[in-house]
This record gives C-alpha cells, structure tokens and sequence, in this order.
C-alpha cells in the first residue's frame, strides 16, 4: 500500500470510497441523500480547491494501483482539523485508516500545529473507536445539515 498526495485525477476514485464508506456506515440515511451529499461535497470543483488551498492536504490510499482511502485535513492557526477520513469497507481494519491518520499528521505538523480535530457524525459508532484507539477524545458537539434534516456530529480532539 502506498500513500500519497491526490491529484485531480483521483477524484472520481475519491467519490467513489466515500460512497461506498456512507452506504456501509449510515444507516440512518436513506441512499438518494447519500449520493446527493457525497456528490455536492465531492464535487470536482469542491476537491480542486481542497487540492489547491494553503495549509491542506489530500492524501489517498492507494493498493494494487486501486484508490482504497482517502483522508483530507486542513490547519488554521494551531489547530489541524481532520476533514474527511474514508476507507473502503472492504478494506477496513487492515491498518489503512491508521496510516492515512499518521501521515496526515505528518504533513499536517509542518504547519506547527498543536493539536489536532476530528469530527464524524454521533451514529457512526466505528469512526468513534476509530479516533479513541489514536488518543483522540470527545470534546465537543455541532451540527451538520444532510439531506434537510440537521444532524449531531461528535468532535474529537488530540493535543499534540
């Protein structure tokens, strides 16, 4: 497995291991909110600017020359903020999630951050054992609108 910086030519495969992540991870979303959701944040426009923006990185998991994770992050002040972290189902609890995580932080510290954000949906019960095996800890709540309908979101933080 490698992982490296995306290109514009990973996002289609980027769209792709989202979409199969929603499906796999909330139940509580019906399929046409799903792919609405994953297609307007995954937008091409939306992932060129993530590519291109100061202070970001996008990194994909690639295996057998197939994309099978992705991980975006971006640091404002000293806080690193963990945007988007998506494993193919498939290819989950194979140590690909960790390693997207661990050289996200890499790239990350080189923008002398402090510590480091995380936020996931409140459902999504293997996103939390996720961050808590990595040292993160719940520190806070918020809100996201998906499909009209608001929904909880957990943030997680790591001091560095």
């Amino acid at each position: 497995m490698e992982i490296r910086p995306a290109t514009t030519a990973d996002r289609e495969a980027i769209r792709e291991v989202a979409r199969e992540a929603w499906h796999d991870t909330y139940d509580e979303l019906d399929e046409e909110t799903i792919d609405e959701t994953v297609d307007e944040w995954y937008a091409d426009d939306e992932l060129e600017r993530a590519l291109s923006e100061p202070g970001t990185a996008v990194l994909v998991a690639e295996s057998d020359d197939e994309v099978v994770g992705f991980t975006h992050g971006v640091v404002q002040g000293d806080e690193g903020d963990v945007l988007r972290m998506y494993v193919r189902p498939d290819n989950q609890r194979a140590g690909i999630g960790t390693a997207l995580h661990e050289r996200l932080r890499e790239d990350l510290e080189d923008f002398n951050m402090e510590r480091m954000r995380a936020i996931d949906l409140a459902s999504n019960d293997g996103g939390r054992a996720f961050y808590e095996e990595l040292g993160f800890e719940a520190s806070g709540e918020g809100t996201v609108e998906i499909g009209d309908e608001e929904r909880t979101e957990v943030v997680y933080t790591l001091d560095l």
